[in-house]
Formats: structure tokens, sequence, C-alpha cells
């Protein structure tokens, strides 16, 4: 999942570009926490300087920019600034996952939730025509939206297959997730059982997602502050957005959900990180208590 990365409190506010040392400024520092926020939701602490000279200092150097000011303009104002907007971000952002992460809730997806979509009446699932659609909200690399596909495979949903589509905003963690080849990081919790069942050797101590699952996944660059986009992934009968709010505005995060609800199926749910809540953001969604999880589910 993309997240701001942590500030290093050993880096001084100042960086070393084309040679000469250049400071950020306070005012700086805002503008860029501005920016960032309007862009993707993302709300940066008090410390967002110390980020900011670590990881966009080098960009400054690379567009010949002698401050962060200037860098704010090029941002706001050049032809390129959307691309660069975009590389900031990433820069700024961490994204860390593993396959079969959060177990207990993946638990309780297999064991109650797909059972429910399995049962449900196929005139009254997400798409219709296609089985059960399920959405990995802020992907990163991958890991979660196969995860899911596997654990979809291993209950038997109902042909046609289901369909797991993965976004996010970090192209590069897409490229990642599109290639479908992994190293051992990714294999944290996983037992060497399952990974020898659900992946083939790729040489040199990495491992690709087995065909059978790769065929269940997609995956689409996707701001989520971009609301009006998530009609065009289609009806969902299940959406994951898990350790994604709690690093966003409170605003950023009730528009979002509310994007959530209007895509989702009546009966569909949404899951969380487990240290995340829609407490104070909506209550347009019922809280359900599962046998091992609370989770919001439209209602009907």
């Amino acid at each position: 999942m993309s997240r701001p990365s942590a500030p290093d409190s050993s880096i001084s506010s100042s960086s070393i570009i084309g040679g000469v040392r250049v400071r950020i400024s306070a005012e700086e520092t805002r503008l860029l926490q501005e920016l960032i926020l309007e862009h993707c939701g993302v709300s940066l602490g008090g410390d967002a300087g110390f980020l900011f000279e670590r990881r966009l200092g080098p960009r400054l150097d690379a567009l010949a920019l002698g401050s962060f000011l200037e860098y704010v303009q090029h941002l706001s104002y050049d032809l390129d600034g959307p691309a660069e907007l975009e590389e900031c971000v990433e820069r700024i952002t961490t994204h860390e996952t593993y396959f079969f992460r959060e177990q207990f809730q993946l638990d309780v997806f297999s064991r109650e939730i797909v059972p429910q979509l399995r049962a449900t009446d196929p005139a009254s699932t997400a798409s219709r025509r296609l089985g059960p659609s399920v959405w990995s909200a802020g992907c990163s690399t991958g890991e979660e939206a196969y995860t899911i596909a596997m654990l979809l495979n291993d209950a038997g949903t109902r042909a046609p297959p289901a369909q797991v589509v993965g976004s996010d905003i970090s192209r590069k963690v897409l490229a990642t997730a599109q290639q479908a080849v992994y190293g051992q990081a990714s294999f944290r919790t996983t037992p060497e059982a399952v990974r020898d069942a659900r992946f083939e050797p790729a040489g040199a101590g990495l491992w690709r997602v087995a065909p059978d699952v790769r065929q269940l996944c997609s995956f689409v660059h996707l701001n989520l502050m971009d609301v009006a986009r998530f009609a065009a992934l289609g009806r969902q009968d299940v959406i994951f957005c898990r350790n994604v709010l709690m690093y966003l505005s409170s605003q950023a995060r009730h528009r979002i959900v509310e994007g959530f609800y209007d895509v989702l199926v009546p009966g569909g749910f949404l899951l969380l990180g487990h240290s995340e809540s829609l407490l104070n953001v909506t209550t347009r969604f019922d809280l359900v208590q599962l046998s091992g999880d609370l989770v919001y589910r439209r209602p009907r």
C-alpha cells in the first residue's frame, strides 16, 4: 500500500542542489503539502520538510531549479507539471505489502463473505454477466490482488470466473504488479507449500504468479481522488482498501468512501485495515460483525 515515507530526523532541513546548499522554508513546505493534498489527498505532518529535502532535493537538481519555490511553480504551471507531480508523489510515498497480509481478515473473506457471494442470485452480482467482482484499491505491487484471486480460486466461485481489479496511483508499482514476479520479501508470511503450488520459479530466487491466478486479475492506474473514474471499473461486490485511508485528510477520506459506496452493489462489502474505521467519515455503511472481524457493508 502506498503511504507517506517517514521523515528522517537525522537529515537537516537543507539539500545540496547543483553543489549549492539550498534550504526549504516553512512556506515552501506548506505550498508543497497543499499541492500534494489537493492532488491525492495525502496529509503530511509537521516534519514534511525533512521528507521533501531527502526525497525531492534531487529533482530540483535534475530540473535545474534553484529553490523549492521554483519547484512548486514548476509543478503548478509548467507543461510538464502534471507528470512531475506524479514523480513527486512517487518519491514521497512508500509501497509496503506482501502476500496474505492481515490473514485474519482474509480468513473472514474466504469463510463468510465469499460464500455469500456464491449464494447470491447471479442477476444481482456486480456485473450480472460475470462472476463476483473485487477491487483492491491501493494495490501497490499487486500482492493483495493476487492473494484475493487465490482465495477466490480456492473457494471455487461459480462460473463465469471472478474478476479482481487492482488500482494504484503509482505507475511504477503497477508495472511490477503486471509482471507478477516477486522476491522473497513478498512471501514473508506465505508457507512454502502455498508458494510452490501457486507460483512458478522465475530464476534468481524470484517467483511468478501462476497463470490461473493471473488471468483473474487486471490492473489500472487510478488516483482515488478521481472518484468520477470509479464507475469505469464497474459495480463491485467487495472493495479492499486497507491501510490507505489512514494517510489521507478527512475530506479525502469522505470523498473516496462516498465513491466506494456508489460503485458497491447493494449488500457489497468494504474491508479496511485493522486500524481504520469510518467513524466521522460516513454513516451510510452498516457495520457488520462477522465471526472474526468487523466489516462494512452497503445496505441492501
